[in-house]
């Protein structure tokens, strides 16, 4: 972590691995670190750990979503803005954050599935903290691109706006 800390950086991207997030070396301490105050953005592994740092349970999904796509529904919030309602994103993952036991008092839900069964993105209620479970960086994911591009939005702003350092 004090290495991420020496970087000084503008925002940080958790992106998407193997394994269990309570298994993913720094990814927790940095988002535990960084989360009030740097915009980070948690992709798959990244979403999932987002949701387990403030209380959420990761579980086993209820199918292996790995190179498929599914519709995702959005509410038009800051990573979604300019995107329509529903588009197909692709997903590549076993886990989940479980619904059950979200951690709706920090974090609050900003897409998911039709059938509202998987959380699909998240944004924390008060810091610039976002997470997404699918892979915007997929040729798939046809939002992908403005997706990183209003995330971009989010640390520009930031930095226009912070103290100087």
């Amino acid at each position: 972590v004090a290495e991420v800390k020496a970087m000084d950086p503008d925002g940080i991207l958790i992106s998407p691995g193997p394994g269990h997030p309570s298994e993913a070396g720094l990814t927790e301490p940095v988002i535990r670190e960084f989360g009030a105050d740097t915009p980070l953005l948690g992709v798959c592994l990244g979403h999932q750990a987002i949701g387990e740092v403030f209380g959420g349970t990761v579980t086993q999904a209820d199918e292996l979503m790995h190179g498929k796509t599914s519709p995702v529904y959005h509410e038009g919030t800051t990573l979604f803005e300019g995107i329509d309602p529903s588009f197909e994103a692709t997903r590549y993952h076993s886990l989940v954050i479980d619904p059950d036991t979200f951690p709706h008092d920090e974090l609050e839900v900003t897409a998911s599935t039709a059938e509202h069964d998987t959380i699909m993105a998240l944004r924390h209620r008060t810091h610039p903290l976002y997470g997404i479970q699918f892979h915007p960086e997929s040729v798939m994911t046809r939002a992908g691109p403005t997706i990183i591009e209003n995330w971009l939005e989010v640390v520009a702003d930031h930095v226009s706006t912070a103290p100087a350092r």
